[in-house]
């Protein structure tokens, strides 16, 4: 916990830079502009309210929600652009820009949400910041908030405990092949589709099923057309918060300050909301009631990891390249070490 002396500074540091920052930035997500309906407008709200207050409303943050500006993919191109000043990207649309993102999609990595934060906040976050950024060359990444949590799968066909129980059920994934991959591995018939269509596709039977975080699949009002969601908690897929980085250059010392507070409460806000959502009647719990929700057991989630993890790696090694690589490995024995860790220890 930061000192009085600290926070006293931090408020100086502030204060000062009130004197320098100034302007609109323009801020693009895909979710509802409503910080209590989804974390990303939660993290962009509390980004905004800080850096505004920050600098005594000499800069302003002026956020486009429900992708009023183009995709996501298209919001990255605009902030390696300059024509937006930053962006909250998931990784499928950072994909088609850095390839590497896709080490995130280690299948059933974490043992719990507390494993993300310290994977994210410590060493692997802040070598795959780095990559990200040398790789891309015109962005600066401020963190990685929370897109909702853990994924769990939904279907119309029967519940879901046991790698049979996949057999024949079409799921739709992102246009990932790792997360296609991964689906076929358990034995699940894999369907790329567009997000837009997914709900559509849903209430046709185009497909049986799909994967989300659960407050995704509450507000997307799945429930409506699945009867089955399973726990598996088999994906972590945070967003990338990305700035322009000749806006961030520009800025000086002192308004970096700001701007960074400003940036990490936005990912501590994403985690909160995201967790609250689960807990309430617009997540989880609401969903228990209008869902059968299977929680895998210990053993049930080791024999889904055994099946996927051989076939995810080697699909970075044959897709990816070696700096890829290293960070998968940099990644695993992060994770490990973050499993491995409990809040009283």
């Amino acid at each position: 916990m930061k000192s009085i002396a600290t926070c006293a500074a931090m408020i100086g540091i502030m204060a000062t830079a009130a004197a320098h920052a100034g302007g609109t930035i323009k801020f693009a997500h895909d979710n509802q502009a409503d910080p209590f309906e989804n974390p990303a407008h939660a993290c962009t709200a509390v980004f905004a309210n800080i850096l505004e207050t920050g600098t005594n409303g000499s800069a302003d943050v002026e956020v486009f929600g429900s992708n009023q500006l183009g995709t996501a993919a298209e919001h990255v191109q605009m902030v390696r652009d300059g024509v937006l000043h930053a962006t909250l990207t998931s990784t499928g649309a950072l994909a088609s820009y850095y390839p590497r993102i896709d080490v995130l999609n280690l299948p059933f990595a974490f043992a719990d949400n507390s494993s993300t934060y310290e994977l994210f906040d410590g060493p692997f976050g802040v070598a795959l910041a780095r990559d990200i950024e040398e790789t891309l060359g015109d962005v600066k990444v401020l963190g990685f908030p929370d897109t909702g949590g853990f994924f769990a799968i939904t279907n119309s066909k029967r519940p879901i405990a046991e790698l049979a129980d996949f057999d024949g059920v079409r799921v739709r994934t992102m246009t990932l092949p790792s997360h296609q991959k991964i689906m076929q591995a358990l034995g699940a018939e894999a369907y790329p589709l567009a997000w837009g269509e997914v709900y559509s596709g849903l209430q046709t039977g185009v497909i049986d099923g799909q994967m989300n975080p659960v407050p995704i699949i509450s507000f997307s009002n799945f429930s409506e057309v699945q009867e089955y969601m399973t726990l598996t908690n088999h994906l972590f897929s945070p967003y990338t918060f990305m700035i322009n980085r000749a806006y961030y250059d520009d800025l000086t010392d002192e308004e970096r300050v700001v701007l960074h507070h400003a940036a990490e409460n936005c990912v501590t806000a994403s985690r909160g909301i995201s967790r609250i959502i689960e807990a309430s009647d617009r997540g989880l719990a609401g969903l228990m009631n209008q869902m059968e929700v299977t929680a895998l057991t210990p053993e049930q989630r080791a024999s889904m990891a055994e099946a996927t993890q051989p076939v995810f790696e080697t699909h970075v090694a044959e897709n990816l390249d070696e700096k890829a690589g290293e960070l998968l490995e940099l990644l695993q024995t992060e994770v490990a070490a973050a499993n491995s860790n409990t809040y009283l220890d």
